[in-house]
């Protein structure tokens, strides 16, 4: 991406505590209609990085998780991009609202529950979960956001699960206009359970290079466009489209093609698109390939997530002389089914030559950014427990 403008940029911490909220809150209107400088969002636990320029137009600049390369890349989001994005956020929602602020806001989820309380002129209740996310304090937080306007709040998966199982909490969000679930896949099962208890959940799909979630319930967001190639590929245009990469000018061309004369972001997701309806299979790259198949992580991930006693999964591909990668299931949750089961259950689902031939037991998957499992840091704890035997594995013989 270049640019022979620039603009100045500040480093604003990010997390989730209220003293970052405010100050990203106060900055915020300067950086989006450019009158004050853009913000460089960090993680707080990181150490800071230098400032850089950017363009002008740009209001924020975010990494992405990098949770399945292991580095991410520094995303230029434009002013309008943002605002648009919270715009088609309220046309399809109930209207400009307030919102619990519960997201890290160095992660663009976080960042967009703050733009979206700008434009809607609201103060968000800040719950902050640095020292962990409680569904009781969130039900409490819930409650401040009063009636006056539509209330909302944006979750992961992770954090709507432990909100099922707080009946409290769950009396609480019953009374909010919409609860925003994205940032990774979300179990069929715990999507109905909570549609079934009342709450008003509406699943997103998007990333920091469309400024968030752009596809609520499998719809675009107006003026969003999605298409889906002959490989399956989900190609994406629109004003929530960012600026580009600000690190890798290659990834950068290469991410946003022109097409017919418009910008596009091609994803490294897979798709199927019917009635204008986009329905996500996974990534591009999550094909293990076991004993001469194909398997689909995210396809089996999905079938396993509707089993009982499973938490949070991910499958991995670990290297194997026999099977050049052996399809591993890491699975947490207290009860979490032993290997004999949960190769039933897939090969029910989806046949046996893609059920998992090995189960590894953690307490909880090693994550890289709000609610993103890190698959690299899990196939490396499954490859290494199981060369240890560890009793927390099953293999088959």
């Amino acid at each position: 991406m270049r640019s022979q403008e620039s603009r100045r940029v500040v480093v604003r911490p990010g997390g989730t505590g209220a003293d970052a909220v405010t100050g990203l809150l106060a900055a915020l209107p300067g950086a989006l209609d450019g009158s004050g400088p853009a913000l460089r969002l960090v993680d707080p636990s990181r150490p800071e990085p230098p400032t850089l320029p950017v363009p002008r137009g740009v209001a924020a600049v975010v990494a992405t998780s990098g949770s399945t390369s292991g580095t991410g890349h520094l995303v230029a989001l434009d002013g309008t991009a943002l605002v648009a994005s919270a715009r088609a956020t309220y046309e399809r929602l109930a209207g400009p609202g307030r919102w619990v602020a519960c997201l890290p806001v160095h992660h663009v989820a976080g960042l967009q529950v703050l733009v979206r309380s700008v434009v809607a002129g609201t103060e968000p209740v800040v719950l902050d979960t640095a020292t962990g996310f409680r569904a009781s304090a969130l039900a409490s937080a819930v409650r401040q956001l009063g009636a006056d306007v539509p209330g909302y709040l944006s979750l992961v998966p992770t954090q709507l699960a432990r909100v099922m199982a707080d009946d409290d909490a769950v009396s609480a969000l019953r009374a909010l206009a919409a609860i925003l679930v994205g940032g990774a896949r979300t179990a069929a099962s715990l999507l109905d359970a909570a549609r079934d208890a009342g709450l008003p959940v509406v699943t997103t799909y998007g990333m920091t290079e469309t400024g968030g979630g752009c596809v609520y319930d499998g719809v675009p967001l107006d003026g969003v466009e999605v298409e889906v190639d002959a490989d399956s590929r989900i190609w994406i245009a629109g004003p929530v489209l960012a600026r580009g990469y600000l690190d890798d000018e290659r990834a950068d061309r290469e991410s946003f093609p022109e097409r017919s004369g418009r910008r596009w972001l091609r994803t490294a997701d897979r798709g199927v698109l019917a009635d204008g309806v986009l329905t996500v299979l996974g990534r591009l790259d999550d094909v293990i390939i076991s004993g001469g198949v194909n398997v689909s992580a995210a396809a089996v991930e999905q079938a396993l997530g509707e089993l009982a006693g499973v938490g949070d999964v991910v499958v991995v591909g670990v290297p194997d002389d026999h099977w050049g990668a052996l399809v591993t299931a890491v699975v947490s949750g207290d009860g979490a089914p032993g290997l004999a089961r949960v190769r039933d259950h897939v090969a029910g689902l989806l046949g046996r030559h893609l059920a998992p031939r090995a189960l590894v037991h953690v307490g909880e998957l090693p994550l890289r950014g709000p609610g993103k499992v890190d698959r690299i840091a899990a196939a490396a704890l499954a490859r290494d427990l199981l060369a240890a035997r560890d009793p927390r594995t099953e293999l088959m013989g």
